[in-house]
C-alpha cells in the first residue's frame, strides 16, 4: 500500500492551480490583443467585406452600362447620316 506524501500533494496542488492562472491569463492577453486589432483596424477606416463586395458590385454593373453604350454610340455613329426630307411644293 502506497502512502500519501503531504508534500508531493501540496506541489500537485500548486501546479493545478498554476495553470489555472496561466490559463486565465492567457485568455486575457487574447482579449486585449483583440481588443487592441479592433481599435487599431476601426481608426484606419477600413472597410467590411461585404461593404467592398457591394461597391463591386455596383462598379462591374457601371463598367457593363458603359460598355453598353460605348457599343450603341458606335452603332449611331456606324449609320449613314440621312438627309432630312425637304417639303415639296405642291404644284398648282
Amino acid at each position: 500500500m502506497q502512502t500519501r506524501n503531504k508534500i508531493l500533494d501540496d506541489i500537485s496542488q500548486l501546479m493545478t492551480n498554476a495553470m489555472g492562472v496561466a490559463q486565465g491569463a492567457r485568455e486575457e492577453a487574447e482579449t486585449a490583443m483583440k481588443s487592441l486589432v479592433d481599435r487599431w483596424l476601426a481608426d484606419r477606416d477600413f472597410v467590411t467585406r461585404e461593404e467592398f463586395d457591394a461597391v463591386r458590385a455596383m462598379a462591374q454593373k457601371a463598367r457593363e452600362e458603359n460598355e453598353a453604350l460605348a457599343a450603341r454610340i458606335a452603332a449611331l455613329e456606324a449609320k449613314p447620316a440621312r438627309k432630312p426630307a425637304t417639303k415639296s411644293k405642291p404644284k398648282t
